[in-house]
């Protein structure tokens, strides 16, 4: 038998070699050209998503290099997505490296307005709504604009969300290796993130759902710090729920960021994923601590106030696992359900959930607490 201190230490070092050999794929693939939004024309059956954008990005030059100076003006504009009619729920239809952008089949941006105010681009985002509240996106690290635009167009097709979105794109280098400019990048954003919150909740009286991911779970968590040591419950009273999708967040600097935030807004979701690659090169660059997003039972997080929901049964390989909610089918027929339960009244969520994958010969989803909810086609 294998002592238990060998066992550990063996696991350690798997996990270990894992982490090194997802890093070397990184950065392979930093060497190779990151795709951009291209223009295209409208066509017959095509989705369309208006994606609102405020950014840190100079639009003259959107992508974010190293050694270029931070922008230091806020951008609004709103991009129009076409989403192609052979879209499948969780994929960005991205074209084949060398080809132009074909219409119908893959995302194309066919109109983008650029607003000389933040006033009227939060009167003409709020004109689209049908809800008062809006949900701002904020996302993770290694991402471009492209990425982030076209990631939300796609959420807010495969979940239907019908309220009003907001897209916040802080200066991620958009490069694996850029991990710890992003770190020093998301804190550089966290002024004008608030400034967004702040122009947004003061229209209407509106109400604010939070959703990060990965490294902006790390920005959205230091905006509401900043705001409750100013005092600003104003603000924090308006964040109607928050979600944390595979939150690159040291545990610790997760529970010291609650106890000065106080009172956490409801529901507070943490997404995670046991399997998620990019977290564990994440937690081995950061010194072999596993982050938020991969914790495997509630003890991390206990006596904060905030439902986690574990979604390791429902990768698909995608991405590193590290967008599961977003980007498995089966994930986000289950969300939709969920979600339609909660906001109906007829079920909530459990401090601690482990989602089970749907069995193979149903084609069904377990909804935790009894029921199914059948795949999204």
């Amino acid at each position: 038998m294998i002592p238990f201190k060998v066992m550990i230490s063996l696991r350690n070092t798997t996990r270990a070699w894992q982490a090194i050999l997802v890093g070397a794929v990184l950065l392979a693939a930093a060497c190779a050209p990151r795709p951009t939004a291209d223009r295209g024309p409208l066509t017959a059956d095509a989705t369309i998503e208006h994606v609102y954008v405020a950014t840190q990005r100079d639009l003259t030059r959107p992508r974010q290099t190293f050694g270029q100076p931070r922008n230091e003006q806020l951008n609004f504009f709103r991009a129009t997505v076409s989403i192609p009619p052979v879209h499948a729920p969780g994929k960005i239809e991205w074209p084949k490296r060398g080809q132009p952008a074909d219409p119908g089949l893959n995302f194309v941006v066919t109109d983008t307005k650029v607003y000389d105010r933040p006033d009227n681009f939060v009167r003409e985002m709020k004109r689209d709504a049908t809800m008062r509240e809006t949900m701002v996106f904020v996302h993770g690290y290694n991402n471009t604009l492209s990425d982030a635009m076209y990631r939300l167009a796609q959420i807010q097709a495969d979940f239907d969300l019908g309220m009003s979105s907001v897209l916040f794109s802080w200066l991620s280098a958009g490069d694996p290796r850029g991990y710890i400019y992003d770190r020093d990048s998301v804190l550089y954003a966290r002024d004008d993130l608030e400034r967004v919150l702040k122009k947004i909740t003061a229209y209407d009286d509106s109400s604010i759902l939070l959703v990060a991911h990965s490294m902006g779970s790390h920005l959205v968590m230091e905006v509401m710090r900043q705001a409750a040591l100013r005092g600003d419950r104003a603000l924090l009273s308006r964040i109607n729920g928050v979600i944390l999708m595979s939150p690159d967040l040291d545990p610790d600097l997760f529970r010291s960021q609650v106890e000065a935030i106080g009172k956490l807004p409801q529901p507070f979701l943490i997404f995670v994923s046991r399997e998620d690659r990019a977290l564990s090169l994440a937690s081995f660059i950061t010194g072999r601590k596993p982050r938020l997003g991969v914790i495997d039972g509630p003890e991390t997080v206990e006596g904060l106030n905030v439902n986690v929901i574990d979604f390791t049964a429902l990768a698909d390989g995608e991405g590193l696992n590290h967008s599961v909610p977003a980007t498995s089918p089966a994930a986000i027929s289950l969300l939709r359900g969920m979600f339609s339960q909660a906001s109906t009244g007829g079920g909530g969520f459990d401090d601690y959930m482990v989602l089970e994958a749907p069995p193979p010969e149903t084609g069904a989803l377990p909804i935790p607490g009894g029921g199914t909810i059948g795949r999204t086609r």
